[in-house]
């Protein structure tokens, strides 16, 4: 098998990668059958030396690849006919944006393997950069804060060399000691947030100390989806039930949006279930919080205040909740936001290591025998066809046919 780890296309380009370098040797020194190359690539915050001096070798061209590795949709023209690729194709949620991209992929007998669909049995996703998300969001939430405030002034994640240069960062942080954190999610990026928040030494609390008690030091507390949820007829329920039947539920935030004072999402959210807070919640006068970092980041829903994504040039904006718009994120009267939508990007060496730890040990191994068809399981398309689990897609791929 020849894996070729692919020269990111899409722009704006993406500094990321799927292996890296002293990754991309283990591959090769364990698996003596694997014939791994890098194309070459001027865009990557790893340099090409640094691959060459593992001994990995370079190449311009990947058409004698079989597997393909990358990290962003590949560019329509770049896409060589009858290979297998790896990306995040954003497609199964039918993006109309990235539609085409999946008819060529069809038309040119491509085998399409999405990061995002690789599952276990149980249906848990293997692989990610969620967690980096999580990091680098709470981080950026903490910049708001002292941007908003004038507190403080973090150094910004995408011009640190790497993790360990934004967290040298971290003593600069300063709260008001009765400052409450409260954060949304169970998964990979709450895992994220919650390392940053360990690292800042803001005390853990539960959901209901965090609503009753009085503290004299920062706090937060991690909500799951049970306990800012609750059944629209007031009957018992599961967590589970949250996200298998969301439509019977309504919000139950407010009675932290009361007594917080910074609110970090990274919770996932279904287009069937209530928002988490409303535009009206945001204008009662007993709305406490002032920072929203929108790790999810999915646009004028769950969140109201999100209003449109940031960037990682300009991460923070002012949400206006009496004129329900945009103003500058320092207006005394606003909700500052935090919502870049490509957290991970801005610490591409970490998190190029995290996701390539990810692939090593729990995808490449079904890539050599799939014996329990979690690459099958995660085959979007193939031959010039969808696959039976992905056959959904069909009316999105015809569309104006």
């Amino acid at each position: 098998m020849k894996i070729g780890v692919l020269r990111e296309g899409k722009t704006p380009p993406d500094e990321r990668v799927p292996l890296s370098p002293i990754q991309c040797k283990e591959i090769i020194d364990k698996y003596p059958t694997i014939d791994l190359v890098v194309q070459k690539s001027v865009v990557r915050r790893i340099s090409e030396q640094e691959y060459l001096d593992q001994g990995v070798k370079l190449v311009d061209n990947v058409d004698d690849c079989d597997v393909l590795l990358g990290v962003k949709e590949v560019p329509k023209k770049d896409l060589i006919p009858n290979k297998t690729y790896f990306y995040f194709s954003h497609t199964i949620k039918k993006q109309s944006y990235n539609r085409d991209l999946l008819i060529e992929m069809l038309n040119k007998n491509i085998t399409m393997v999405d990061y995002e669909t690789l599952t276990n049995a149980k249906g848990n996703r293997l692989i990610g950069f969620g967690k980096y998300a999580g990091i680098v969001g709470c981080y950026n939430s903490f910049y708001a804060y002292g941007k908003r405030t004038g507190s403080f002034d973090l150094k910004r994640a995408y011009q640190c060399v790497d993790r360990a240069e934004m967290e040298a960062e971290i003593p600069e942080i300063k709260l008001p000691d009765n400052y409450k954190i409260v954060i949304t999610g169970g998964g990979r990026v709450a895992s994220g947030i919650i390392e940053i928040l360990e690292k800042v030494k803001i005390k853990k609390v539960s959901a209901q100390e965090f609503i009753t008690n009085t503290h004299n030091e920062p706090v937060y507390t991690q909500l799951l989806a049970d306990d800012y949820y609750t059944t629209i007829d007031g009957s018992p329920f599961t967590r589970k039930d949250v996200y298998t039947t969301p439509e019977k539920f309504k919000r139950n935030f407010m009675p932290f949006a009361k007594v917080a004072d910074m609110y970090i999402s990274g919770h996932f959210w279904d287009n069937k279930a209530p928002y988490i807070f409303t535009r009206e919640e945001a204008k009662l006068p007993d709305f406490k919080i002032k920072v929203v970092g929108d790790v999810s980041c999915d646009i004028d829903t769950a969140v109201a205040c999100t209003i449109r994504p940031s960037t990682i040039s300009d991460p923070i904006y002012g949400y206006d909740v009496i004129n329900e718009k945009e103003t500058n994120f320092d207006n005394e009267n606003a909700i500052t936001v935090m919502a870049v939508d490509n957290l991970p990007c801005e610490l591409p060496r970490d998190a190029s290591a995290d996701f390539g730890r990810e692939f090593i040990d729990k995808i490449l191994p079904h890539l050599i025998d799939d014996k329990e068809q979690v690459i099958e399981r995660a085959t979007i398309c193939k031959n010039g066809n969808l696959m039976p689990k992905y056959e959904y897609l069909r009316d999105y791929v015809n569309a104006n046919a």
